[in-house]
């Protein structure tokens, strides 16, 4: 190599070594600002954002009012039978741990997505419950079980969840109590807050909440940072939130200052 390349080779490296500390802080972080990655690098604002740029261009990050999140952070809508495939592990850990916190005679509503299906299978051996749900699937498998009372939500039905959403969903729930609510999300986000792709399962989502004394938000970690078209609710409307391991420390640690019981289970 000759002498003038190694200039050339030594900035590379260090571009190069400056762009990975970018990307484990975000994966750590989940989400920074230009300010904080200029401190913690010790270069300017400037040269942090050339860098941002770069990686944005890549794929590897996007940008948002001065901070950087390792993904675009907007949600488009996607089939049921596509999501079940994903975070699989999670989502049944995720699962199993909320159906723990079902007892006998509880009255549970259900609403739609494939962390809540996971949770219905962890469910099927139960006895003596009520389960209200606005998932087709989900009432089609716990109606197996004699031991549990289905109550199937009318409306129209969603064919991208397999889920009813509607006035006739919304005005049954006017005649329910229940002891919790499990409820799924497409993003979390701590300044948008809780939310869905769908307008009318967004409204419908805040109805179950009305209805039920308690909110167990069920989110695998790929959630957080993200936002939907809808919002269902601020984050601090959620009583309690039952994730994985790999949540950002960030989200954690904002969460539980809000006051949110936040359980992390193991995925694998």
């Amino acid at each position: 190599m000759s002498q003038g390349n190694r200039p050339e080779t030594h900035f590379s490296d260090i571009l190069s070594e400056r762009h990975k500390s970018i990307l484990d802080i975000l994966q750590l972080q989940g989400s920074v600002s230009v300010a904080d990655l200029a401190e913690r690098l010790d270069v300017s604002e400037v040269t942090i954002r050339k860098d941002l740029t770069f990686l944005e261009k890549q794929n590897r990050l996007y940008r948002t009012h001065g901070r950087a999140i390792p993904l675009s952070p907007y949600i488009g809508n996607r089939h049921i039978n596509e999501k079940e495939k994903l975070f699989v592990r999670e989502k049944r850990a995720i699962g199993k741990c909320a159906a723990a916190l079902v007892k006998p005679h509880d009255s549970i509503l259900m609403a739609s997505g494939t962390t809540i299906l996971y949770t219905a299978k962890e469910l099927v051996e139960k006895q003596d419950i009520t389960v209200i749900t606005a998932s087709v699937s989900v009432a089609s498998m716990l109606s197996q079980n004699k031991g549990i009372d289905v109550v199937q939500l009318g409306g129209i039905v969603r064919e991208s969840s397999v889920s009813v959403v509607g006035s006739f969903a919304e005005e049954m729930l006017r005649y329910f109590n229940c002891n919790l609510l499990f409820m799924g999300a497409d993003g979390v986000d701590m300044e948008f807050g809780v939310t869905t792709t769908n307008m009318m399962e967004a409204n419908l989502n805040r109805m179950m909440m009305d209805a039920s004394q308690q909110t167990v938000l069920l989110v695998d970690s790929s959630k957080f940072g993200k936002k939907g078209f809808s919002k269902i609710c601020g984050c601090e409307k959620i009583d309690h939130i039952i994730t994985d391991d790999k949540i950002p420390q960030l989200y954690l640690e904002s969460l539980q200052e809000l006051g949110i019981e936040v359980t992390v289970v193991a995925a694998g």
